[in-house]
């Protein structure tokens, strides 16, 4: 008998980036596809309560995020957001040598999902708006307002701050093994439906990105593929910025929430940081 090689060590690290990578990619393809699907059937015309309005909007935006985390979770821990990314660092220990191949990860997976619905969709983006303008660019990206009520940008700014701080701080609570975090690994499931939750009250201001992969990713995509105005909101005004910096700060106010309110009166005990609790 020949011995048998040792096999190589796989890198942890490109594991988990590779998750990012995929999880992130699993949230856009139905996030951006849903969008995609309203404007392409011309639901956006339906009065409210019917098949493809907000809701089924932001339903699918949610069930991306459930499906997401449970693509990514045993390896990454299933971040698929820099501002919980950032947010886990500050407060629960994740490796701040991590945060960037994580960031980069998330945000490519969100631009190759981006360009995969874009390609998907040619023939019926074409057909609704010939000129690719604001009129379906929010199919990929966020616009304060959703592109038609008058809200400035720092209206949006305060929007994403207080909405990704609504998300972090329950993502702290429903995944905090010290507190009352699902059985079953049912995580995955309770976080989408905090997202859910988030689109149906507080979708108005500025179309809750709280994810600043979720929405550069697929803006650069839509840029690079005849959305002109990409990076403008429908006043002219420079705009990408707002759904980057807002998550980043609403992350770290919702975490530190938690840490004040909750956390610091849980009884000490072992974790492992930065990861979605998962069954052994």
């Amino acid at each position: 008998m020949t011995a048998q090689k040792p096999q190589r060590p796989r890198s942890a690290l490109l594991g988990e980036v590779c998750a990012e990578f995929a999880g992130t990619m699993v949230l856009i393809l139905f996030g951006c596809g849903v969008v995609a699907q309203v404007v392409a059937a011309g639901d956006l015309t339906k009065p409210a309560g019917t098949l493809g309005d907000h809701d089924s909007i932001a339903w699918a935006w949610g069930l991306g995020v459930t499906l997401g985390v449970y693509v990514a979770a045993r390896l990454s821990g299933a971040h698929i957001n820099p501002a919980v990314t950032l947010s886990l660092a500050a407060f629960k220990g994740f490796p701040w040598a991590k945060v960037l191949p994580y960031t980069a990860a998330q945000t490519a997976g969100a631009f190759v999902a981006a360009l995969l619905v874009r390609w998907n969709y040619t023939e019926v983006l074409g057909h609704a708006d010939p000129g690719h303008t604001l009129k379906t660019q929010f199919v990929f990206s966020t616009l304060p307002g959703n592109g038609a009520l008058p809200v400035s940008e720092w209206g949006a700014l305060r929007d994403q701050i207080i909405g990704t701080a609504i998300l972090v701080l329950l993502i702290f609570a429903v995944t905090d093994v010290l507190n009352s975090a699902p059985k079953a690994n049912l995580g995955p499931f309770i976080i989408g439906l905090i997202v859910v939750a988030i689109g149906m009250a507080w979708g108005a201001d500025a179309g809750y990105a709280i994810n600043p992969a979720r929405d550069f990713g697929p803006r650069l995509a839509s840029f690079i593929t005849g959305y002109g105005s990409a990076w403008r909101d429908q006043y002219g005004n420079l705009y990408f910025w707002v759904p980057i910096v807002g998550p980043l700060i609403g992350g770290l106010v919702g975490a530190a929430f938690y840490k004040v309110l909750i956390s610091r009166f849980l009884p000490a005990a072992e974790t492992e940081v930065g990861r979605t609790p998962t069954p052994e």
